[in-house]
């Protein structure tokens, strides 16, 4: 039985365990490990402390599927529709752009990260949090990988599914086995950072605005806000949350956002607090930061090989099964 290990428990290495679960079942033991304490990566949802069942997307808010996505991921919809996990957009979103003509807008009821730890669950994958790759070396006819406070374990079959300014700073032998151009290409990826805030308020605290969500355009630091339980169409909203900075302010430290998130709170926003919020006292705050948020000048779209044992693709999940089924 082969060994593969998945680096990143996002939704690209969620769907990637899956599919080779499903596509070579037990030929094949997969293992999963992601430096974060929990699953979904840019995909992330945070729970209440005080009530578990209460949650706040960080990451991405729903889902647009194109007519074209629809069409050839259609079994992936029709699966997640089929469980629970989507089910389509029914509230208002102020500033929304417009789609395709024909997309539909999906919303997860229990939090955009139960996609991702749908896949996972399917995969049947061994899922370690907290291991942070170091190294990834070749050793024999497969991989030796070290992770930090651990022995390095060996795989036959590597996956990375981390940004790539993260895979370009593995030591060991990845770069070694990339050209010149190829490396150059891969470095002129560029992404953007990504802040956002999460607050939960009491269960009497009413959210009386007519919008569930709303772009926002004329407030430097604040991009978008969310009534997550409105959003959902799950009732009244028990939370709310801005995301993603203004690009001009970008190139601020996460440390700098944080302390300028919990000192302001997201209440003393005036202008853009709802007026129901802006006298309620929070219970709980939840921060998420990404240095690698949002890809801004992405590689070629066309898969590449070289020398046939490193293999590296556009970072998208679903297109992975094109992938894998042309290397099965």
């Amino acid at each position: 039985m082969s060994r593969v290990l998945i680096v990143g428990s996002g939704l690209t290495g969620s769907i990637c365990a899956c599919l080779l679960h499903r596509q070579l079942f037990n030929k094949v033991k997969i293992s999963v490990w992601d430096k974060a304490s929990g699953a979904g990566g840019r995909m992330s949802t945070s729970q209440s402390p005080s009530n578990r069942s209460c949650t706040v997307d960080l990451g991405a808010q729903y889902i647009t599927a194109t007519p074209y996505y629809a069409k050839v991921h259609k079994s992936f919809y029709d699966e997640l529709l089929l469980c629970g996990i989507l089910k389509p957009l029914e509230a208002t979103i102020e500033g929304m752009l417009s789609n395709a003509k024909g997309s539909i807008n999906y919303v997860t009821p229990s939090g955009v990260s139960s996609i991702v730890k749908h896949y996972l669950n399917e995969s049947g994958a061994e899922v370690l949090f907290g291991c942070r790759v170091t190294h990834v070396r070749l050793k024999g006819p497969g991989w030796e990988v070290c992770r930090q406070g651990a022995s390095p374990e060996e795989f036959d079959v590597v996956v990375l599914t981390m940004p790539i300014p993260q895979i370009l700073q593995l030591q060991g032998d990845v770069r070694s086995m990339m050209s010149e151009a190829e490396r150059q290409m891969l470095e002129d990826v560029s992404y953007s950072s990504r802040f956002a805030l999460g607050l939960f308020y009491k269960a009497g605290v009413r959210i009386t605005i007519p919008w569930a969500a709303k772009y926002v355009s004329d407030n430097p630091r604040i991009r978008y806000i969310a009534i997550d339980d409105k959003k959902r169409n799950l009732g009244d909203g028990t939370g709310a949350r801005p995301a993603g900075p203004h690009d001009a302010e970008l190139r601020a430290p996460a440390g700098v956002w944080r302390r300028w998130l919990h000192t302001l709170r997201f209440r003393r926003l005036c202008g853009v607090c709802p007026e129901d919020l802006r006298g309620s006292e929070d219970l709980a705050l939840k921060f998420g930061g990404w240095g690698f948020g949002r890809l801004e000048r992405a590689p070629p779209t066309s898969k590449q090989r070289t020398q046939e044992c490193l293999i590296w693709g556009r970072a998208d999940a679903f297109e992975l099964q094109n992938l894998l089924q042309r290397l099965l």
